[in-house]
């Protein structure tokens, strides 16, 4: 029993020894533990097209006439002639930008030749005639190389010169001469100018019958207000001079054979 006691004192001291050193060695708490990193929100979605701008309509050509107020016929022949649609495309697909020469009413009123007698390809012909396939601002045509291309061509059936001198920009057909009143609109990509006449080209409207068309003015003889032709009074006053001879004749005849009755 001496033997029993004393071989389990010494477990009882080792025990006791080594209790405390295991109860002073807390359980961390979860208290005590660091608080979570909080998770970083990402990073906003980028829209690229919302950060810039819309690209910018395509300038309405046939509007800003329409707003002017002055243009009426020259409107109803673009939009006849449908030029209006080759008007945008040439906007919306090229770089290089037109330039408008726009008649106002007074300079299609003023006009000596019937527009109206043309047919549809010259119709658009005509109106194309007043469109350069570029952009130029009003100081741009000092430094201009002649001849013009314009939207119906470019050789010489569809010549156009134009000049400057001092404030005046001068556009020649070789029928017609004109000159730009005021700027109806500029953007930098679209200038419209009015012109005080509408531009006659040499295909449509040939030298040899446009003189006595564009100079010469309406007669009151006219049964149809058209100027009359040197060549018409020629012929009429021709007419009057056969009229007489042939009506005096007759009286000579006439005479004769009573004197030879008598």
């Amino acid at each position: 029993m001496q033997h029993s006691s004393l071989f389990s004192l010494p477990l009882l001291l080792l025990f006791l020894h080594f209790s405390p050193t295991i109860s002073l060695s807390p359980t961390p708490s979860p208290l005590s533990a660091p608080p979570a990193k909080a998770p970083t929100p990402p990073p906003p979605h980028h829209h690229p097209h919302t950060s810039s701008p819309p690209p910018p309509l395509p300038t309405d050509v046939v509007g800003i006439l329409l707003k002017a107020g002055k243009f009426i016929t020259f409107i109803r022949l673009i939009k006849a002639t449908r030029v209006d649609y080759q008007l945008s495309s040439q906007i919306n697909s090229s770089t290089e930008g037109i330039t408008v020469f726009a008649p106002s009413d007074a300079a299609f009123s003023n006009l000596k030749v019937d527009i109206g007698a043309l047919n549809d390809k010259d119709e658009v012909s005509l109106t194309q005639y007043h469109i350069l396939p570029r952009f130029l601002a009003k100081s741009d045509f000092q430094t201009l190389s002649n001849p013009i291309k314009t939207l119906a061509g470019s050789d010489d059936k569809y010549t156009m010169t134009i000049t400057t001198t001092d404030n005046s920009v001068n556009i020649s057909t070789g029928l017609t001469k004109s000159s730009i009143s005021s700027i109806v609109y500029t953007d930098k990509q679209v200038a419209i100018y009015e012109i005080d006449k509408v531009l006659l080209p040499k295909r449509l409207f040939p030298p040899a019958a446009a003189p006595a068309a564009l100079s010469a003015k309406p007669s009151a003889d006219s049964p149809d207000g058209l100027p009359k032709s040197d060549e018409d009074d020629h012929d009429s006053s021709g007419a009057g001079v056969l009229d007489y001879h042939g009506v005096m004749f007759g009286v000579g005849m006439v005479i004769a054979a009573v004197l030879m009755i008598l």
